[in-house]
């Protein structure tokens, strides 16, 4: 079956070009477009896509209200990709908190694209060492600033952070908790693998045993819950 994709930008020539990309993939299709957050909420009702590419900065709703809206309403479908010109952490954290499985820069390849449809499409969150970098140099910011080595994202909106984190954290075994700490470094399932002398099908067992237990919707809010709970520490 064919992904099925939804491009909201307020540039017609900006969604022109992703579909182009996205429909010379075989098993992509892009089933409609929006020009605003709004127009895309109501495409995601109608069309029902499995992902959306989705602009941040857009005239009436923006892109991260939009994406905050469309999970709310309809929960794990459909995957957001939030695509920006803008490499700002800002962004990044809103979209992240948003509920937004993917975070990608419109400067990417079109491979880079493809794979990133592909990748959210599948259930999995887009985890770019790029993203990881940021995640760890603003917790490390927020450390430092703060004075205090946990919770560095506390302040942020709508974190994805339950209360009752320490009780939620005691439920993980030792092996769940290694698992978190190497998915904090942006470590693939792969090098969990190879790390832990474990199969891949063990490592993604133990992955959404990690996110059942601490109520997260997926890898990426997992790094993000790692540094706020001081589970791994930046230049740890």
């Amino acid at each position: 079956m064919s992904v099925r994709v939804l491009i909201v930008d307020d540039q017609a020539l900006v969604r022109g070009g992703f579909r182009t990309i996205l429909d010379s993939e075989p098993g992509i299709e892009v089933v409609g477009e929006a020009a605003d957050g709004l127009a895309a909420i109501a495409a995601v009702a109608e069309l029902d896509p499995d992902v959306v590419c989705m602009d941040v900065q857009m005239p009436g709703l923006d892109g991260l209200a939009a994406t905050r809206r469309i999970v709310a309403e309809r929960g794990e479908r459909p995957a957001v990709l939030v695509l920006t010109t803008f490499n700002r952490e800002d962004y990044l954290f809103e979209a992240l908190e948003a509920g937004a499985s993917g975070f990608l820069l419109k400067n990417s390849s079109p491979e880079q694209l493809i794979d990133a449809v592909q990748v959210v499409a599948r259930g999995d969150a887009l985890l770019s060492p790029d993203v990881t970098r940021a995640v760890i140099a603003a917790a490390r910011t927020r450390i430092v600033a703060s004075g205090s080595p946990e919770r560095p994202f506390a302040s942020s909106r709508n974190a994805p952070v339950a209360h009752g984190a320490g009780s939620a954290l005691a439920t993980l075994t030792d092996r769940e908790r290694e698992v978190l700490e190497l998915l904090a470094e942006g470590r693939s399932n792969a090098e969990i693998a190879q790390r832990l002398w474990v199969g891949e099908a063990t490592v993604k067992t133990h992955v959404s045993k990690v996110l059942q237990k601490l109520a997260l919707r997926d890898r990426v809010h997992a790094v993000v819950y790692a540094y706020e709970h001081g589970v791994v520490r930046p230049g740890a």
